[in-house]
């Protein structure tokens, strides 16, 4: 009875490796290459898309705060600027 209770737990192991065996080798045929491709493009464009949209909300924000200062006639002084106009970056011109 024990030798078929280890029979079957060699089994189960056993089909277990080559099931993960065979899922890992389907990742380097061709189809397995593009498809790993395609999920890493897709996950490059959906980074650009967000990035640009956070861009253009901080423009959108930015064009609010210069427009209220204009309307209220009022001199726009930019709030990331030190006292030498150089926006935080020691060195670059």
């Amino acid at each position: 009875m024990k030798r078929l209770l280890w029979l079957g737990v060699g089994l189960a192991v056993g089909a277990i490796v080559v099931r993960k065996l065979t899922q890992k080798a389907n990742e380097f045929t061709p189809s397995g290459i593009a498809t790993s491709l395609s999920q890493s493009a897709g996950g490059m464009v959906e980074s650009m898309r967000s990035f640009v949209e956070d861009v253009r909300e901080a423009a959108a924000e930015r064009e609010d705060q210069i427009n209220k200062a204009f309307a209220e006639g009022e001199l726009y002084v930019n709030d990331d600027e030190d006292e030498d106009g150089r926006n935080g970056q020691e060195g670059i011109r």
